[in-house]
């Protein structure tokens, strides 16, 4: 059988398949029809099977060398290529996605898996450190300390629907964890369960092809929140990995705080993305920035979690024109497929509630689809002090929808900034002239975001050592972390100091020897990596 013919509607616990008594089925949203097969909808049990098998797998998996667990990761990254189009053809029946945009992601999910494979071998995760004893030093002896980061325990995975690949089954999180040493269950979507299992097929495939215990990887879809709560609660579970709504990652966070052992719920939930558009910019540029704005907020119908929801600036003739120029934009932008008929429901009621707000302007609407959940574009207007006196203004209208907040002057502008919630991005639109004005607000904006962009748009996260997709409360549960980027590794991870231990009792990373050859810092002075 080929890889790309592996669906039949079973999840995936370590090794083996197994079905249970409640099916569903994905919905392709572009025609609102049910796809074939239908899937078999993990339970309670199945959860217990699952993170009691990871449980099983972490001693070893945990203590895997770098070049297994990197070599590991290529796998999996090897065996997502060999699924072909046919992976590409089921993501697009089951998310409306286009082609091109798919392919991109695949190409990101898989890039990400060499990426963290390299950090691996590099070994810098390990912060392997040693103090040496000294056994004759005054008044009292040191003894010798060792210490390293080792994996929290098994983590569980939520896919996201706005990225099946790579937020998904082997998305980010996922590749994270196994990074950091870390089993994984995965709460597949319901949006895509069909890519899902391709997905998981191929790491399952990865696992046995690199001699791994079988339990660190499983596999359990269904549309239950009661299958998300079980797969929390569980005591082998130690963190959790989310994309997805405030709502649900929020329910996530209480039921790990309810646990008899608490642990993290590392959630990337909601933003929107303040744009501030200083007047130089505005009126130097705002012919161009006003289309540019517009492709940004309506580019994949707006499902970007750093959509431009929010624009700043200084009422003005020169805004006036913008506001002009982009709702032209606005009006010619088509209306494009939503991922699921939910998300676009929920769109749907987020821009009426805009509409029949008493302080709000419509400026535009996007072109009105022809199909099913499709969303039209929608731009809106409003003054700091209604924005201000009313918090659900803020709110994530998840989708292409932005809300245009004229101040009387950047002073104002900072008004609006300290009092939104934590976001993952902002955006400063400046000319040189702006600049004096924008570096007073950017030690603000470093309070509220966890990505500062200059003359950008915030749609696009690349993936590479430096990204920090992550922000204040509620675009994150966890504003330390990154859930892009090779930092987020750390989430998985904590240090292990060992107190006197005879060589042969140490792990190998810590040994005189430096068998896994990494660098590291011995009495103080960092040791760099030699060849292996």
């Amino acid at each position: 059988m080929r890889d790309g013919d592996m669906i039949n509607g079973s999840f995936l616990i370590g090794s083996t398949e197994a079905t249970g008594d409640d099916r569903f089925a994905g919905v392709n949203p572009a025609t609102g029809k049910a796809l074939e097969p239908m899937f078999f909808a993990a339970g309670a049990d199945d959860v217990t099977r699952a993170c009691d098998l990871a449980a099983a797998a972490f001693p070893s998996f945990s203590e895997t060398d770098p070049e297994t667990r990197a070599k590991f990761l290529e796998s999996i990254g090897e065996h997502i290529v060999a699924l072909g189009d046919d992976l590409i053809v089921r993501a697009m029946a089951e998310s409306g996605l286009p082609r091109a945009r798919l392919e991109g992601e695949r190409g990101r999910t898989v890039g990400q898996l060499k990426l963290f494979a390299g950090v691996v071998r590099e070994g810098e995760w390990v912060h392997a450190t040693i103090d040496t004893a000294m056994p004759d030093r005054a008044p009292l002896p040191r003894p010798d300390l060792r210490r390293r980061h080792l994996s929290v325990g098994p983590v569980a995975v939520f896919g996201a629907s706005n990225f099946p690949l790579a937020f998904s089954v082997a998305g980010g999180d996922t590749a994270s964890a196994f990074a950091a040493g870390s089993p994984v269950v995965v709460k597949g979507h319901p949006g895509h369960p069909g890519t899902g299992e391709m997905v998981a097929r191929a790491i399952q495939a990865a696992v046995k092809d690199c001699g791994l215990h079988p339990g660190v990887f499983s596999y359990l879809p269904g549309p239950s929140n009661d299958l998300g709560g079980a797969l929390v609660s569980n005591p082998n579970i130690k963190a959790v990995g989310f994309t997805g709504s405030r709502a649900g990652g929020m329910a996530l966070v209480e039921i790990a705080a309810r646990r008899p052992e608490p642990i993290p719920v590392y959630a990337e939930m909601s933003a929107i993305n303040p744009v501030i558009l200083f007047p130089a910019a505005l009126k130097a540029r705002g012919a161009a920035l006003a289309p540019a704005y517009i492709q940004s907020l309506t580019m994949g119908a707006g499902q970007f979690c750093t959509n431009p929801g929010l624009l700043i600036a200084v009422d003005s003739p020169d805004l006036d024109a913008f506001l002009d120029a982009a709702g032209k934009a606005m009006t010619e932008a088509q209306a494009q497929q939503m991922l699921t008929p939910g998300i676009h429901d929920a769109f749907a009621r987020g821009v009426e509630a805009l509409a029949s707000h008493d302080a709000v302007t419509t400026v535009a609407r996007g072109l009105v689809g022809e199909g099913v959940n499709q969303a039209q574009g929608a731009l809106f207007r409003t003054d700091a002090q209604s924005f201000l006196a009313d918090a659900a203004l803020g709110h994530e209208v998840f989708g292409s929808s932005s809300i245009v907040v004229t101040v009387k002057d950047m002073a104002e502008a900072a008004s609006v900034l300290a009092q939104l919630e934590g976001q993952l991005t902002a955006t400063l639109l400046m000319d040189p002239e702006d600049e004096a004005q924008a570096a007073e607000l950017v030690p603000l904006i470093a309070t509220k975001v966890g990505r500062i962009l200059a003359n950008g748009w915030p749609t696009g996260v690349e993936v590479c050592h430096a990204m920090v997709h992550g922000g204040p409360f509620p675009a994150t549960s966890d504003t330390r972390t990154t859930s892009v980027g090779t930092l987020a590794i750390e989430r998985f991870l904590r240090p292990v100091c060992y107190q006197n231990l005879p060589q042969a009792m140490l792990p190998a990373c810590l040994r005189d020897d430096n068998p896994w050859k990494i660098a590291r810092r011995v009495d103080g002075v960092l040791e760099q990596a030699t060849a292996a």
